[in-house]
């Protein structure tokens, strides 16, 4: 129940202030089209992608993400994001202007059908971004991160991503920018909220903590 208030605190702010920030719209026929997604046509246009995210979509530089087992419907709506301008990146805006729907979705279909990253072990403290994961911070209105994230790091369909095993530096990156609203194609702002009131020292260490989860 304190969590489902915490919830409901926490994304009323962003409902009452906040306009959709993608263009990308899960209606059932949009969830189809991206579950039929043929992931053999995708494994061929992920050549080109091997250079930045890896062979089987892990990615060996900190600056790019590992894709393997990456939720599909999370990978076509960041497709789809760049393409529109919804999210920035000098690199995956023109890639992304370059493919259809259809090349997205098959895209999409690849990457989530390879194995997940396993777990790269860092040693560290992470007793604060456990608190933050399992139990959040009554005091600041944060939910716990598993509850959109799942216990795991797996994720959740529509627009929530697997984190268990990302890179820890784009994971820490990644939450900068939505601290400082250079990415800003989280729907409704909710990650954008729950950014800005993190230190940068929790970011760092949550990205540890997902780095390291199995």
């Amino acid at each position: 129940m304190n969590r489902l208030l915490l919830s409901l605190l926490l994304t009323a702010p962003a409902l009452a202030f906040a306009a959709p920030s993608s263009q990308v719209a899960w209606t059932p026929e949009q969830l189809n089209f991206v579950k039929a997604g043929n992931a053999q046509k995708g494994r061929d246009l992920a050549a080109p992608c091997a250079s930045c995210h890896g062979d089987i979509g892990i990615s060996a530089t900190p600056a790019f993400p590992s894709l393997a087992g990456q939720l599909p419907t999370y990978v076509f709506k960041q497709l789809q994001d760049y393409a529109d301008a919804s999210r920035d990146n000098p690199i995956m805006t023109g890639i992304a202007k370059g493919l259809s729907k259809q090349d997205m979705a098959d895209l999409a279909a690849w990457f989530a059908s390879l194995p997940p990253p396993p777990a790269a072990f860092v040693s560290a403290d992470l007793k604060q971004a456990k608190t933050l994961v399992t139990q959040g911070d009554n005091e600041r209105l944060l939910v716990p991160c598993e509850v959109c994230h799942g216990n795991d790091g797996q994720g959740q369909k529509l627009d929530i991503p697997a984190l268990g095993g990302q890179q820890a530096e784009y994971l820490s990156a990644t939450l900068t920018a939505f601290k400082d609203g250079s990415r800003h194609n989280d729907v409704y702002g909710k990650m954008r909220l729950i950014a800005k009131t993190l230190t940068e020292k929790e970011i760092e260490a949550l990205g540890v903590y997902y780095q390291n989860m199995k």
